[in-house]
């Protein structure tokens, strides 16, 4: 179906917006077909169709409301009522998709998805997708989804997790909570959705391509190739372009019409009474079969990619009104015209009224309050309850599965003698598992053979399959599966091999995750306690993928929870802080394990046992920001440092107190994101000397804070030195230690303030 050129030739000064509207005005009012009888609610809408009359009319009013909400939006951005312009126009057919799925299925959405919303309104009564919408255009602390921090598709009662302008990120998590929805049964875990739910993630055709989609799909069909039920709806929505980059015809069939283990699903989103019975396979196979599906959906882009995107610029005249005439709302109108359900009095009363009432409600919007105040916006960032933490944290009522994990009695790790940090963390892990009956623990390499560096060993043995499993060697869908697990409730703690691999899939935690409270307004959390093999100083083999010293990468992202332990002791209290941190307010945690330390026993001498610890009893916990300190009442010089530069710290200080007869504290910061700057001015006061020992490296690691917290509290005069990482990769070798901090260093350091 098509318009006739004569209606959608416009010259190249008028707004594509506007031609748009008139487009739909005009073939309404010209257009001279033949109707049938108007059907019952319950009677296919067309001879042939599914989709039913009453279906149809919701529907279509659905795709009017999105329309209008685009075209209401190009309109006040102008008079900065509006700041947001990326349009559903052209994508409205997505309203199929929410019609034949719940609210109770999680949707992760891409930005054209007004009329998957609108619809998806319907499935409660007393919602107003119109309004919602409008405070959302507004940016107005009253907006339900976001509080006026973006404007995103969400909604907590109708299970849509909000996402930001994303491009593809968003796919992983989607996946991740469709086998979430599957593991519930696995280990009896209580779902806070219905047991046959499905995940449904929308993204376009451009979109497609991301090396993050990519990763999604593969995980998918790794997933059920292995037949584990992963019921993920992918919906592609193909307009056929990505801004202004064309996508090749016919390239989104051919790329996924074949997948094995992705099952292809053709719908015509831009003809409901054609698409609805295409949609409607592709849900119920989906649901029935437990099976990741591919629904490729047949979109177009009308009035540009947003409303600072003039494509008459880039665009031919010909080539605009071509793909104005493929606009879905003149098909619904000619379906709503041909089936008897209007006449054109009524569709064009209809499409005033939803115009008025959109308009009405940004107006009323702009009226409404915006945030003011930067507490306003951080508030829900990085919630945090101390007093309710710490009684999580030391919560001991778990002694019957504690007897499970450990075996007897005789086996508890408190009755052990004292361990060095890769055993503890292994201990502190078994009791994380044993009190949180919801926890699941993955990665690489962490089922049977224990991780790497055997820090897991014995876990997969006690928890079983269920609960402790390896995933595939993509550090993008370890996140993502991360995500999907705390969206359904459960505690997850994934494991990166080593730091330097986070780098590949850093925006599932600064992108996505970290972000979730803060842009739902702590309406959704997806708790996470990330373990990161970490830091340098490895010896026997190396190189910079095994030795990262990045920490910066980590620092920099808002609301990150990052603690590093340098003794086995400290790692399980923080574990269990950590853990709490996630439970009861929702934070998304990474625990940095310092490899080079996993299997020290000893500080001064071969032989002296001194870095060996005995392991705390359950009931004890570390506050969040609290340090430790080694001779507290040492202030000739104070040495401010974390995890391998602790027993280094203590080293030097042997040799400073024979070279200049100071005697010198050790400050072990333990936590780096965030920074405890009370603390650090309070040992700095006392401090004659500073040194700050920092393996990062010297444009990036974390003395600078500690040096911001010295200087910004009135400590900036005394003494002080860095002794910081290079500027540099870690070779291989000998050579890597070339680049890091040495006890030499910081000795040197100090001969040179002496």
């Amino acid at each position: 179906m098509s318009v006739p050129f004569a209606i959608t030739a416009r010259h190249k000064g008028f707004n594509r917006a506007e031609i748009v509207d008139q487009n739909f005005t005009e073939f309404v009012q010209f257009w001279q077909g033949d109707a049938y009888a108007a059907p019952d609610d319950d009677a296919p809408v067309l001879p042939g169709s599914e989709l039913d009359a009453r279906g149809f009319r919701e529907l279509f009013e659905s795709q009017l409301i999105s329309r209008h909400l685009d075209l209401m939006a190009r309109v006040l951005r102008v008079q900065n009522k509006v700041f947001y312009t990326i349009g559903s126009s052209g994508h409205e057919g997505n309203a199929m998709v929410a019609r034949l799925t719940r609210h109770t299925d999680p949707a992760f959405l891409h930005y054209r998805s007004g009329g998957f919303m609108a619809e998806r309104f319907r499935k409660l009564p007393g919602m107003d997708p119109v309004m919602d919408s409008a405070l959302s255009f507004a940016a107005s602390s009253e907006d339900p989804a976001s509080g006026g921090r973006h404007k995103v598709w969400g909604s907590k009662p109708l299970w849509v997790l909000p996402q930001t302008s994303t491009i593809a990120s968003h796919l992983p998590k989607a996946l991740g909570t469709a086998v979430a929805i599957e593991q519930a049964r696995r280990i009896a875990h209580r779902l806070p959705i219905p047991d046959d739910s499905i995940a449904i993630c929308s993204f376009g055709d451009a979109s497609s391509n991301h090396a993050t989609a990519q990763t999604a799909f593969n995980a998918a069909a790794w997933t059920a190739y292995q037949k584990l039920p992963a019921p993920v709806l992918f919906v592609c929505e193909d307009n056929g372009i990505g801004i202004s980059v064309k996508t090749p015809m016919g390239w989104v069939a051919s790329n996924f019409q074949q997948r094995a283990n992705l099952d292809y699903f053709f719908a015509d989103g831009l003809d409901l009474a054609e698409g609805y019975a295409q949609v409607r396979r592709a849900v119920e196979h989906c649901r029935n079969t437990r099976r990741p599906t591919f629904l490729h959906m047949k979109t177009t882009r009308v009035m540009g990619h947003a409303g600072t995107d003039f494509e008459i610029e880039w665009r031919s005249i010909e080539e605009l009104v071509s793909v104005e005439a493929t606009d879905p709302l003149l098909r619904s109108a000619a379906i709503a015209l041909e089936s008897g359900l209007y006449t054109k009095e009524t569709l064009l009363a209809l499409y005033e009224a939803i115009r008025k009432r959109c308009f009405a409600a940004a107006e009323e919007a702009d009226r409404r309050p915006k945030l003011s105040s930067l507490e306003e916006v951080m508030q829900p960032l990085a919630p945090y309850t101390p007093e309710a933490v710490k009684h999580e944290a030391e919560r001991s009522d778990y002694a019957e599965r504690r007897l499970a994990a450990f075996g007897s009695a005789e086996k508890l790790p408190e009755v052990q003698p004292p361990r060095h940090l890769a055993i503890q963390i292994g201990q502190a892990l078994h009791d994380l598992m044993a009190k949180y009956p919801q926890s699941l623990l993955f990665g690489e390499d962490v089922a049977q053979k224990g991780g790497v560096y055997t820090v897991t060993k014995g876990l997969h043995r006690a928890f079983k399959n269920s609960r402790v499993f390896n995933t595939l060697l993509d550090e993008t869908v370890i996140l993502g599966l991360a995500q999907g697990f705390a969206n359904m409730g459960m505690l997850p703690i994934p494991e990166i091999q080593y730091l330097a691999y986070f780098h590949n899939a850093c925006d599932q935690i600064r992108g996505e995750a970290s972000s979730l409270q803060f842009f739902s307004n702590d309406q959704y959390r997806n708790p996470i306690l990330m373990r990161v093999a970490s830091l340098g100083y490895q010896k026997g083999f190396g190189g910079h993928f095994h030795n990262d010293n990045s920490i910066a990468a980590l620092r920099d992202i808002p609301g990150l929870i990052v603690g590093c332990p340098s003794r086995g002791d400290d790692a399980a209290t923080m574990l269990r802080t950590l853990a709490a941190l996630t439970q009861i307010d929702g934070r998304v945690c990474a625990f940095l394990e310092p490899i080079a330390l996993y299997m020290t026993k000893d500080l001064y001498e071969a032989g002296d046992g001194q870095w060996q610890f005995g392991y705390p009893e359950p009931g004890t916990a570390m506050t969040l920001g609290e340090g430790r300190v080694y001779g507290e009442d040492a202030d000739d010089l104070v040495v401010f440092t974390f995890g391998n530069g602790v027993p280094m710290a203590l080293r030097a200080a042997r040799d400073i107190e024979k070279a200049q007869g100071w005697k010198t504290r050790v400050v072990d910061l333990r936590w780096l994101a965030p920074l405890n700057d009370a603390f650090i001015a309070e040992h700095a006061r006392m401090a004659k000397r500073i040194i700050v020992l920092d393996e990062g490296r010297r444009s990036a690691g974390v003395g600078e804070g500690v040096i911001t917290a010295i200087v910004e509290t009135g400590y900036g005069a005394t003494p002080l030195r860095r002794v910081v990482g290079a500027d540099t990769y870690t070779p291989l070798a000998g050579a890597a230690l070339l680049v890091l901090p040495s006890e030499k260093d910081v000795v040197a350091a100090a001969a040179e303030m002496a």
